[in-house]
C-alpha cells in the first residue's frame, strides 16, 4: 500500500509517520546568560562597559552602610511665629421678639427654645473702619541741617531766571484757578483746595482744565454744597483726564461733605484740619494755608523742589523723600523764603531744570559753574526753544511842559506824547517852561516835520530867535 503524502499549506515539507525529524532539545530562555550591559537577553551589545559590575552581596552591604539622615533636624523653623489675624467684631442685631420671649420665660417654667435666643448678625454690615486720624507731619528737626555754601548766590540766579521766563505754574498753578468766583473769597479758597487735591501726579494745564470743567458743569458752580450733592459719575466725567481720577473723585466728594459738616463749607485754617481730609498730604496742607489763608506754616515740597535742591547738593546726605527735603530746608532757609521758594523752583523745573535732559546750556548756574550737577556740552538742536523775556529799562529823555511830557525813546527813535504832570526840577530830565501857542500844539499833535526850516521855526518859538552867537535877534 503506497504511503500518502502529508504535505499541507502550512508545512510544505512532507511528513510521514515512519520518518519524523529529530527534535533538538533547546534550553529555556531563563538559562541563557544575558549580556551584562544590555537589557535584551538575546543580543550582546558591542559598546564598552561604562559601569562596573557589582555583585549582589556587595550591593546589600552598601545599602546597610548608608546612614539615614534625620530630616526633622534640618526642617525650617521661622524665627518668629506668624501673626494671627485679629477678628473684627461686626455689629450685631438682636431681635426684640427674642428678648421679650426670654424675659417672659424667666418667670415661667417653660423653656425658651434655643432658636429664639440666637443673636443674628446684621446682613451685609460694614466692618469697623480704621482710625480716620492721620499722624501730623513733623514740624522741625531735633538737630538743624547746616546751610549749604553759596546757596544765596544760587538762589538769586534762579530768581533772576524765573523773572524772565513764563512757566505753566505762573498761569495755571493751583493758587491761580482760572474760574470766575465773583470776588467770593470762600469759594476761591475752596477752588484752591480742590486744585491742590487734583494736582498730584498731574500737570498744571490738566488740573486747571479739570477745575474749570467742574465749575462750569455743577449747578451753581464749584462749591462744597454742589460737589457734595453731585454723583460720583458726574465728578468722574469732569476730572477723568487727571491722574488717579477715580480715587480723587471719591476724595474731593468726601472732603466737600466733611467741610459742610465741620467747617461750614470753608477750608480749614489749621494744619490738623487739613490733614484730616483724605487725599491731603503735608505738601497740600502747607500750600493750602499759604495760598488760601496767607499762613506760613512750612514749605510745600513737590517733585521739582525735591529734585532741584538735591541737584544743587543742598542736602548732606541726599534726601530720599519730600518730607526729608522739607525738614532740611525749614531748618536753615529764612522764614520769609518759605512761601516763594515753591513757585520759583517749580517753574524753574518745568522750563529749564527738567527731570530728563536739563537745559544746562541756557542755565546761568551752569554758565557760572556753580551747579555741582551741571552737564557740559548740552546740545540744544531739535529741542524746544527757551524764550527769555528781558525787561530792560528804556533810556528816556523827558521834556516837561505845563501839562505834557514828551518822552523820546532813544533805542527805537520814536516820539511818544503822554499827558501827565511835569516832574520836579530835581528829577532826571530837563524841565523847560514855555507859553502855549496854538500852532505849536497842532504841530506837536501832528508830527510830520520833514524840513529843516520847520524844525527851526518850532525852536524859534520856544527859545526865541537867536543869531549864530546865541544872542537874541533885535538886540
Amino acid at each position: 500500500m503506497p504511503l500518502r503524502s502529508t504535505r499541507s499549506s502550512l508545512n510544505p515539507q512532507p511528513s510521514s509517520p515512519a520518518f519524523e525529524p529529530r527534535k533538538e532539545e533547546q534550553e529555556p530562555l531563563s538559562t541563557i546568560q544575558s549580556a551584562s550591559n544590555s537589557s535584551s537577553p538575546y543580543f550582546t551589545s558591542l559598546r564598552r562597559r561604562t559601569r562596573s559590575v557589582v555583585s549582589v552581596g556587595e550591593t546589600e552591604a552598601a545599602k546597610k552602610s548608608i546612614i539615614k539622615l534625620d530630616i526633622a533636624k534640618y526642617q525650617y523653623v521661622p524665627s518668629t511665629p506668624p501673626r494671627k489675624k485679629q477678628k473684627v467684631d461686626t455689629p450685631t442685631e438682636v431681635k426684640l421678639e427674642d428678648v421679650e420671649d426670654a424675659a417672659g420665660s424667666s418667670g415661667s417654667n417653660r423653656k425658651t427654645p434655643k432658636s429664639s435666643c440666637k443673636v443674628k448678625a446684621e446682613a451685609g454690615s460694614p466692618k469697623t473702619p480704621r482710625s480716620a486720624k492721620k499722624s501730623l507731619p513733623q514740624l522741625s528737626l531735633t538737630k538743624p541741617h547746616p546751610a549749604p555754601p553759596r546757596w544765596e548766590e544760587q538762589y538769586k540766579l534762579i530768581e533772576e531766571m524765573r523773572k524772565n521766563i513764563v512757566a505753566p505754574v505762573d498761569n495755571m498753578g493751583c493758587e491761580r484757578p482760572r474760574t470766575v468766583v465773583d470776588d467770593d473769597p470762600k469759594t476761591l479758597r475752596f477752588h484752591i483746595l480742590i486744585s491742590l487735591m487734583l494736582s498730584s501726579q498731574t500737570k498744571d494745564p490738566v488740573t486747571s482744565a479739570a477745575v474749570t470743567t467742574l465749575h462750569d458743569t455743577l449747578p451753581g458752580g464749584l462749591t462744597a454744597k454742589s460737589l457734595s450733592e453731585a454723583t460720583t459719575e458726574e465728578i468722574q466725567n469732569c476730572i477723568n483726564k487727571v491722574g488717579f481720577w477715580r480715587r480723587k473723585a471719591d476724595y474731593i466728594k468726601e472732603a466737600a461733605i466733611h467741610l459742610l459738616e465741620k467747617e461750614g463749607g470753608d477750608v480749614p485754617k489749621t494744619l490738623e484740619g487739613l490733614c484730616e481730609l483724605r487725599g491731603v498730604g503735608p505738601k497740600m496742607a502747607f500750600l493750602a494755608l499759604q495760598c488760601a489763608w496767607d499762613i506760613n506754616a512750612g514749605i510745600g515740597v513737590d517733585v521739582h523742589v525735591h529734585r532741584i535742591t538735591n541737584r544743587l547738593k543742598w542736602h548732606k546726605p541726599p534726601t530720599t523723600t519730600p518730607e526729608g527735603t522739607r525738614l532740611n530746608l525749614q531748618s536753615w532757609l529764612p522764614p520769609h523764603l518759605h512761601k516763594p521758594i515753591n513757585p520759583m523752583l517749580v517753574g524753574f523745573g518745568q522750563v529749564i531744570c527738567l527731570p530728563v535732559g536739563p537745559r544746562c546750556d541756557v542755565c546761568l548756574l551752569g554758565q557760572q559753574k556753580i551747579c555741582p550737577s551741571r552737564i557740559s556740552n548740552v546740545k540744544s538742536g531739535g529741542r524746544k526753544e527757551v524764550v527769555f523775556i528781558k525787561n530792560e529799562t528804556e533810556a528816556k529823555v523827558e521834556i516837561g511842559y505845563e501839562n505834557m511830557v514828551l518822552k523820546v525813546d532813544e533805542g527805537a527813535g520814536l516820539l511818544r506824547i503822554k499827558d501827565e504832570p511835569s516832574p520836579e526840577p530835581s528829577e532826571v530830565g530837563v524841565a523847560v517852561k514855555m507859553e502855549r501857542d496854538n500852532d505849536l500844539d497842532t504841530m506837536i499833535e501832528q508830527p510830520g516835520m520833514n524840513k529843516v526850516d520847520e524844525v527851526l521855526e518850532v525852536l524859534d518859538r520856544v527859545d526865541g530867535a537867536r543869531d549864530v552867537d546865541g544872542e537874541p535877534l533885535g538886540t
